[in-house]
C-alpha cells in the first residue's frame, strides 16, 4: 500500500482532491463458467480525507461507449469480491452487457481498508459522506450521466437511504436481498437483534469497531462439506445448500469474507426491534418511501439472512410510480454468484436496467 499512499500524496487524511486512477489494464476474465471476455479494468481511488477504492470495469471492444454507469455496493461483512469472483462475476456480466461498472469497497472494507480508512462510527457516514462522494466521482468519470445504484443486502439499504439525498444523480435503485425490516421472517435473527439492541441501550460504545470475519471463512473452507450440508446445525446460513459449486464457494469464502462493522450491525438490529427502516432517530424510511425513483427489489426464496418477508416491505411501502418486486429460488450469497444466478438474478437485473436506460445515453 506504500505505492498507493505515494500516489495519493503520502497520506490518506488530506483535504478533498480529485479521484486518482492508480492502474488501468486490459484483461481477459471469466463471466461465468467458460464464458469469457476482455475488459478494461481501472482502480479508482476517491480524493478526500476518507479515500475509497473502486474497481471500474468496461468491455474492451465496446466501440460505441457504455450505455450507463452502474455502482455496485456490497453487503455487511463483505467487499467488492461479492460481485466478482474468478469463476463467476456479475460485475463482468454487467460490463459485457454494456454498462460502465464501478465496484465499490465501502470504508473499512477491502482495498479501502488497505488505504487506511476505518469502519464508520455510524451508518450516517456512509449515507451523507461516502456514497454521495462516490456518486460525484462516477459522474465525473462517466460523462455526468445518471447512475444505476445496485446494492446487495446492506448495500441495498444504503441505496434506499442515499438516493433521496442525491436528487437527479441516480437513474434507479436495485436492491438484491436487502432486508428493509431486518430479521422479519427469521426468529433466530430476531433473537440476535434483540440482544444486540439491549447492548445498545446499555450504552456499550463501539468507537468504529470492526471485527474480521475472514477467519470464519477460513474455518468454513476447512469444513466445506459440512458447511454446505442441508444438515448444517446453525439455523441460518449465508447460502442455500448446493447452490454454489465447491470451487465458487471456496473463492467466495476466501475473497469476499471481510470485516463486520459493528455500527452496521447495531443499526440493523435497532431497526429490527422497531420494525422500521432507519429507526426512530432517522428519517431514512420516510425519505425513501416518498421518493419517486424507479425501484427494483429482488428477494431470494431460500435466503436465511434476508427472507422475503424482510425484503418485500421496501416494495410495499415505496410510493414510487415505477416499482418492481421479484423473487428467485436462491439464498443470500448465491443471489450474486450461485450456479443459477446468471439465469435468474443477473437476467432479472440486466433486463430491468436495460428497460430503464434511455436509448439516447
Amino acid at each position: 500500500m506504500d505505492f498507493i499512499r505515494a500516489k495519493l500524496g503520502g497520506h490518506t487524511n488530506s483535504p478533498a482532491r480529485p479521484a486518482v486512477i492508480l492502474s488501468s489494464q486490459s484483461l481477459e476474465q471469466t463471466i461465468d463458467r467458460h464464458d469469457r471476455a476482455t475488459f478494461v479494468k481501472e482502480l479508482v481511488v476517491t480524493g478526500g480525507g476518507v479515500p475509497l477504492a473502486m474497481t471500474r470495469t468496461r468491455l474492451a471492444d465496446l466501440g460505441g461507449g457504455t450505455s450507463a454507469p452502474a455502482l455496485l455496493v456490497h453487503g455487511f461483512g463483505q467487499n467488492r469480491y461479492a460481485w466478482h469472483l474468478p469463476a463467476r462475476s456479475m460485475a463482468n456480466h454487467l460490463a459485457r452487457s454494456g454498462y460502465d461498472v464501478f465496484n465499490l469497497d465501502l470504508r473499512g472494507h477491502g482495498l479501502s481498508r488497505s488505504l487506511g480508512t476505518k469502519s464508520p462510527r455510524s451508518v450516517d457516514e456512509y449515507v451523507t459522506e461516502d456514497i454521495p462522494r462516490v456518486i460525484d466521482e462516477i459522474m465525473i468519470h462517466s460523462g455526468r450521466r445518471p447512475i444505476h445504484f445496485v446494492g446487495h443486502s446492506f448495500g441495498g439499504l444504503l441505496g434506499y437511504a442515499t438516493a433521496p439525498l442525491v436528487d437527479g444523480a441516480m437513474a434507479g435503485v436495485v436492491s438484491i436481498g436487502s432486508p428493509y425490516h431486518f430479521a422479519q421472517g427469521s426468529l433466530s435473527l430476531q433473537v440476535i437483534a434483540f440482544f444486540v439492541d439491549v447492548m445498545r441501550h446499555m450504552g456499550i460504545p463501539e468507537f468504529g469497531l470492526s471485527l474480521p470475519i475472514y477467519p470464519i471463512g477460513a474455518v468454513m473452507r476447512a469444513f466445506g462439506r459440512m458447511a454446505d450440508s442441508p444438515y448444517f446445525p446453525l439455523p441460518f446460513r449465508a447460502w442455500h445448500s448446493g447452490a454454489l459449486e465447491p470451487q465458487v464457494l471456496e473463492q467466495h469464502l476466501r475473497l469476499a469474507f471481510d470485516c463486520a462493522a459493528m455500527s452496521e450491525l447495531r443499526s440493523m438490529c435497532e431497526w429490527a426491534t422497531q420494525v422500521r427502516f432507519g429507526g426512530s432517530s432517522r428519517d431514512y424510511g420516510e425519505r425513501f418511501e416518498a421518493m419517486n425513483l424507479p425501484l427494483l427489489v429482488v428477494a431470494g426464496k431460500h435466503d436465511d439472512l434476508a427472507p422475503p418477508p424482510s425484503v418485500q416491505p421496501a416494495y410495499d411501502r415505496s410510493r414510487s410510480a415505477d416499482k418492481t418486486y421479484r423473487t428467485v429460488d436462491l439464498g443470500h450469497i448465491d443471489l450474486l454468484v450461485g450456479r443459477d444466478a446468471p439465469s435468474s438474478t443477473w437476467s432479472c437485473v440486466t433486463s430491468w436496467l436495460d428497460a430503464h436506460t434511455p436509448l439516447s445515453i
